[in-house]
């Protein structure tokens, strides 16, 4: 009897699964270039904006934020402009679904 995980024709499969499971609990996430993500930013009323760092050997700044029912995702090399107004939440991860 082998000791850890289950491998098999059936693994790879429960893998795509889980993955299109956490798409739809997630929603629709709209990537976009820094420079448009951060003008969408501009026009949001008090947003609610999620950032973390990432990176293995440059660090990255990710960004989320949710916008008239559509959640919006980026990530840029360089800290963006913050409306003053911004309520913002670090987290320790973003990880959005391929």
């Amino acid at each position: 009897m082998p000791n850890g995980p289950a491998v098999g024709p059936h693994a790879g499969a429960a893998a795509a699964a889980a993955v299109a499971n956490a798409i739809k609990a997630s929603g629709a996430i709209v990537r976009m270039e820094p420079d448009e993500f951060e003008r969408l930013l501009h026009r949001a009323e008090n947003p609610l904006l999620v950032c973390a760092t990432g990176g293995l050997f440059r660090t990255n700044f990710q960004y989320l934020f949710g916008y008239k029912g559509m959640v919006f995702f980026t990530k840029a090399s360089q800290p963006l402009s913050v409306p003053p107004e911004t309520e913002i939440v670090r987290a320790e991860k973003i990880w959005i679904p391929n």
